[in-house]
């Protein structure tokens, strides 16, 4: 089945038609710049419309489109074809990602009317994690405000680690259903999953994409009073406390870098920031390794994913040689040998098996959106 799948994030666009039965990328691209200078979404579509015709990809020959949406909320558990009324259920749930559901809903609304010949699907990125247990997932917030404006852990990054998770258990043999991991899915934004028997868990993102990790540009894990003190002290409004933690921390705020190459490149030449940032980064990490190994008595591997964790060899060393004690043992040639496949970077005899498998959410979307149409 050839499927036309389309990325909209807040200011940008990315977009790919695969084969599923090939799995190949037959055109791809990308528009950046949404939201300024006269780049609209339906610019961009048009400017995908022109690469699709330089790729001698005609419009008639797509037979499903597939839309990554960031958040399902309660309403969306599992991708879903697409319909006046799903489109409008997932308008609804914009107040739980602000920044991106809108995107989204906008490139869906007017690819159903340039392509209206061909089932639509959404895959949603908080659907994997539709599967963690209450106890994961409730805060000890008040429970009737938990239960007005549906606060709890939903998840992110879920396309990715559910493709990482089925082709992680096919290169070790065994069905995912048999298959615990620990997966590290590792890039400007980052977060890590539980996986039991080929389900989701427990999951460091939470209610949004901020809890967690240190990313690109997020705390990551904070101390929501450290926000009322800057409200108190400096008169800091919501606007620039959400700007705060989520533009202007992480690695950018420890470092004043967000590409972790060039921090990388500063660290080894002795930059005290970025050491340090290099360091909190892997020991937040760490810590949900740790934590995450006490909820699965039989791990299979923990598993390096995305553009940090599949290339930065000397940041999945710092990661996992303080672990040697729980059964980790890196093999220092496997972990810095380069390669597109999935991989083993541990040592024969290491208990616990460590491993790095690319992902592609591009991929995952097209089959789970063929698998929706019966294709």
């Amino acid at each position: 089945m050839r499927a036309l799948i389309l990325n909209a994030g807040s200011s940008s666009l990315k977009f790919q038609v695969i084969d599923t039965e090939s799995r190949q990328c037959l055109s791809k691209g990308l528009v950046e710049r949404i939201g300024s200078v006269g780049v609209t979404y339906s610019s961009a579509l048009n400017e995908m419309m022109e690469k699709l015709v330089a790729d001698a990809i005609p419009l008639e020959s797509i037979q499903v489109v597939g839309h990554r949406v960031v958040h399902g909320g309660k309403t969306f558990s599992e991708s879903v074809l697409l319909d006046d009324k799903a489109v409008a259920e997932i308008e609804k749930i914009i107040p739980l990602a602000p920044l991106h559901n809108p995107a989204n809903v906008a490139v869906i609304k007017e690819l159903r009317k340039l392509v209206p010949h061909v089932p639509h699907v959404a895959v949603f990125d908080t659907a994997f994690h539709a599967t963690l247990p209450e106890v994961a997932y409730t805060y000890a917030l008040n429970a009737q405000v938990s239960e007005k404006y549906g606060i709890r852990r939903y998840g992110f990054h879920g396309t990715s680690h559910r493709y990482v998770a089925t082709e992680t258990a096919r290169f070790l043999g065994k069905s995912l259903d048999e298959t615990s991991l620990i997966i590290c899915h590792i890039g400007n934004g980052a977060s890590v999953a539980a996986v039991m028997n080929g389900q989701s868990i427990d999951t460091s993102m939470g209610f949004t994409p901020l809890e967690g990790l240190v990313m690109g540009t997020r705390t990551g894990d904070i101390d929501a009073g450290i926000l009322f003190h800057l409200a108190r002290e400096e008169n800091f409004t919501i606007s620039q406390l959400d700007s705060l933690v989520n533009k202007e921390s992480g690695l950018l705020g420890l470092s004043g870098e967000t590409d972790m190459r060039e921090i990388r490149s500063r660290d080894l030449s002795g930059d005290k920031a970025a050491q340090l940032a290099r360091a909190v980064y892997a020991y937040r990490i760490r810590k949900y390794i740790g934590a995450y190994m006490t909820l699965l008595p039989n791990l299979d591997a923990v598993v390096f994913t995305a553009g940090v964790g599949e290339n930065d060899a000397e940041l999945r060393d710092k990661v996992m040689s303080p672990l040697a004690h729980l059964g980790f043992s890196i093999d220092s040639a496997k972990n810095v040998a380069e390669s597109k496949s999935a991989r083993v970077i541990s040592t024969e005899n290491s208990r616990l098996k460590t491993l790095v498998v690319p992902t592609n959410e591009e991929l995952e979307i097209a089959l789970e959106s063929a698998n929706i149409v019966g294709g």
